[in-house]
């Protein structure tokens, strides 16, 4: 099991999403930014409380969240 250091999850904040570092940026809003084309450097000048550092562990995060999972996808016809 990986660890994340800077990825907290509380009760009480953001009904309880992964932030990142307590801050109320969900690390599924930088993951959807990373999704949808936006540069990282664009991220950080959009949330400037955040790291490079955060962006990348929010990645790791995502990865760690989805592997070994199924998720529908569609097959090819």
């Amino acid at each position: 099991m990986k660890t994340f250091t800077r990825i907290t999850v509380d009760p009480n904040q953001m009904g309880g999403l992964p932030c990142i570092r307590s801050l109320r940026i969900p690390v599924s809003t930088v993951v959807g930014m990373v999704g949808e084309g936006i540069a990282e450097a664009e991220i950080l000048d959009a949330h400037p409380d955040l790291e490079v550092e955060d962006v990348r562990e929010a990645l790791r995060y995502a990865a760690e969240a989805v592997r070994e999972r199924e998720l529908p996808v569609i097959g090819a016809s």
